[in-house]
């Protein structure tokens, strides 16, 4: 970066040097990343356009675009990712929020009434944004947050608490359902469906930059299908759902999986690039 520059000029540059880099979204991160290293608004910035940018802003950019050039994801540099009109926080130990995920927001809300209590339980819940996104359009509903990993549950426990969320959240350390006592009104998951030997092909942000536990879904990808689809049936209350976000190609298999283990009126969703997203199932007996 050159001294004596404004901020129009700065993020432009970075945007220019992100796109050389061969990164898709480089108007987007330019803006993200000085938003983060001036903590200016965007309102803020477009006010400050013409003027000097501090040579500590410009040093800081050169450094988070450097950064985001060797592969690092914005929300992992930044520490948090924007989900469902909220803010949460976001590191190494979790999958970033992704946009697709919001098929599964909109599918839960349209079967949870706005006012009646209802139980929910989140299985592989990393960053909690899911339960938590729910939690938050439900204020009468309770839910359980349940993850292998110690350090995503301090990630989640964080983001229960900065959204109010804290006294409606139970979280808990575990493997699926294994022990989990209260019956559920509906049952929730993003499991890990990528299959073990196309990792290695993933992009480097995913490959490197995330946890692989909560990629890996074995050798066809269906390995955490096969062991919670079924306890998920004995854990929900009558008329209960549960929904599962799969990869794009799995809805025939997951479907499968879920008729024999008793789920009914399954339905699948896609999300807004068309793909096959969410599969939805419902407890009649």
């Amino acid at each position: 970066m050159t001294a004596n520059q404004n901020f129009e000029t700065l993020q432009r540059r970075m945007a220019q040097q992100l796109a050389a880099a061969g990164l898709d979204t480089a108007a987007l991160d330019a803006r993200v990343l000085l938003e983060y290293a001036s903590r200016f608004s965007a309102t803020e910035l477009a006010m400050r356009a013409r003027d000097e940018a501090p040579s500590y802003i410009q040093a800081e950019t050169a450094r988070l675009v450097a950064v985001r050039c060797a592969g690092q994801p914005v929300a992992k540099i930044i520490g948090y990712k924007e989900f469902w009109g909220r803010r949460f926080k976001t590191g190494p130990t979790v999958l970033d929020p992704r946009p697709d995920s919001e098929t599964l927001i909109e599918a839960a809300l349209a079967l949870l009434p706005g006012t009646e209590p209802r139980m929910l339980i989140d299985l592989g819940t990393g960053s909690g944004c899911l339960v938590v996104t729910l939690l938050a359009e439900r204020p009468a509903m309770r839910g359980i947050g349940i993850d292998k990993s110690a350090a995503a549950l301090s990630v989640a426990r964080a983001n229960a608490h900065r959204l109010g969320v804290r006294d409606r959240i139970a979280l808990r350390r575990g493997d699926w359902l294994h022990g989990v006592a209260p019956q559920a009104d509906m049952i929730i998951s993003n499991p890990p469906y990528i299959e073990s030997a196309a990792i290695a092909g993933l992009q480097k942000e995913v490959r490197l930059h995330d946890p692989r536990a909560a990629l890996d879904g074995g050798a066809d990808g269906l390995e955490a299908y096969r062991r919670l689809i079924g306890p998920a049936h004995a854990q929900l209350k009558k008329d209960g759902h549960l929904l599962l976000e799969i990869g794009a190609t799995q809805a025939a298999a997951v479907t499968r999986l879920m008729q024999q283990a008793g789920f009914v009126g399954i339905a699948c969703h896609q999300d807004l690039a068309g793909r096959d997203r969410l599969l939805l199932g419902q407890k009649k007996s």
